[in-house]
C-alpha cells in the first residue's frame, strides 16, 4: 500500500468521522421519534428505541386542537411558496437594476442597501408590527408575504454579483436588436442567472420553511399555523409534553428540506462560487 492510499484513506476516514458527528442530532432525533414519550429523555445515551414505539407518527399526524397536521404542513407550503416568488423575482428585478441601468444616487442606494443586511431583524420588529397592525394585517399572512415582494437584500447583492460576470456586449447587441430594458431582462438577463435565482429560491425556502419568530407575532389563529408552530403546540408547560409525537413530526417537516437540498445543492454551490467571480 502507497503513501497516496494511506493519505487518501485518513483523509475519508476523518471526513466520513466529521461527517458523522454533524448528522448525530439528527439521527438521535429519528430515532427518539420512535421511543415512548416518557422515556425519550431517560435513555437519551441509547439511539436504538426499546420498545418501538409507531404511534407517535399516527398521532402527531392526527394533529393538535382538533387539526391534522396535514394543515400546518398546507399553511408553511402557502406562505413558503408565495414568499419565495415574491424575494426572488423583485430581488432579480432590483438586481438588474443595480447592475445594468444608470441612475442618479446608485451609489447611495445600493451603499443604503448594503446597510439594511447589517441591521438586526429585532430592530425593525416593533415598528413593522405596528405598521401592520394599523394596516389591519394581524392574523393572516400578509405580514409574512407581501414584505418578500420588495425584495431581500442578500439576494439582490448575490444576484448583482452573478449578472456582473455576464458581458456587457449582449445587452448591447440586444439594444441593437430592438429589446428595451424589460425584454432585456427576461428574455436574456434572467435565464443566465437561473443559478443564482435557484440559490435565493432554496435559501428562502430554507428560511421561510424554519420561520417561528415572524408566525408567533403575526398569526394568532391555529387554523392559520405554520409547521414550526404546530410543533410548539405538542409541547405543554402545565400538563404532559407529548416529545413523541413532536419529534415524530420534526422528522416529517425535515423531509422537505433534505428533499430540496438533495436534488438542487448543485445550484447552492454554483450561485454562491459564481457570485463572486467579479466584483
Amino acid at each position: 500500500m502507497g503513501l497516496k492510499s494511506v493519505k487518501w484513506g485518513i483523509y475519508h476516514l476523518f471526513v466520513a468521522g466529521f461527517c458523522l458527528l454533524m448528522l448525530y442530532p439528527v439521527i438521535w432525533l429519528i430515532m427518539s421519534s420512535f421511543k415512548p414519550s416518557d422515556t425519550i429523555f431517560l435513555t437519551a445515551n441509547s439511539l436504538i428505541p426499546n420498545p418501538w414505539v409507531w404511534d407517535n407518527y399516527t398521532i402527531g399526524w392526527a394533529g393538535i386542537g382538533g387539526r391534522s397536521f396535514a394543515v400546518f404542513i398546507k399553511n408553511s407550503l402557502v406562505i413558503v411558496v408565495l414568499s419565495t416568488i415574491g424575494a426572488v423575482l423583485s430581488s432579480a428585478l432590483v438586481a438588474f437594476g443595480f447592475a445594468r441601468l444608470k441612475f442618479a444616487g446608485k451609489a447611495f442606494w445600493f451603499s443604503i442597501l448594503m446597510l439594511t443586511m447589517m441591521l438586526p431583524w429585532e430592530v425593525t420588529m416593533i415598528p413593522q408590527y405596528v405598521l401592520f397592525s394599523k394596516l389591519g394585517w394581524l392574523n393572516s399572512i400578509k405580514p409574512l408575504v407581501i414584505p418578500t415582494y420588495f425584495g431581500h437584500a442578500f439576494f439582490i447583492f448575490l444576484m448583482i454579483q452573478f449578472i456582473r460576470t455576464i458581458p456587457v456586449e449582449m445587452d448591447e447587441a440586444a439594444h441593437i436588436d430592438g429589446c428595451n430594458k424589460f425584454r432585456l431582462f427576461y428574455q436574456i438577463i434572467l435565464p443566465l442567472i437561473m443559478p443564482a435565482v435557484a440559490t435565493a429560491a432554496i435559501f428562502s425556502f430554507y428560511w421561510k420553511w424554519d420561520d417561528l419568530l415572524g408566525p408567533v407575532l403575526y398569526l394568532n389563529s391555529p387554523s392559520k399555523y405554520p409547521v414550526s408552530m404546530a410543533l410548539k403546540m405538542f409541547l405543554d408547560n402545565e400538563t404532559i409534553s407529548n416529545w413523541g409525537a413532536m419529534f415524530a413530526m420534526s422528522v416529517v417537516t425535515l423531509l422537505p428540506v433534505f428533499l430540496i437540498f438533495f436534488f438542487f445543492q448543485k445550484y447552492i454551490v454554483e450561485g454562491i462560487s459564481t457570485s463572486g467571480l467579479k466584483g
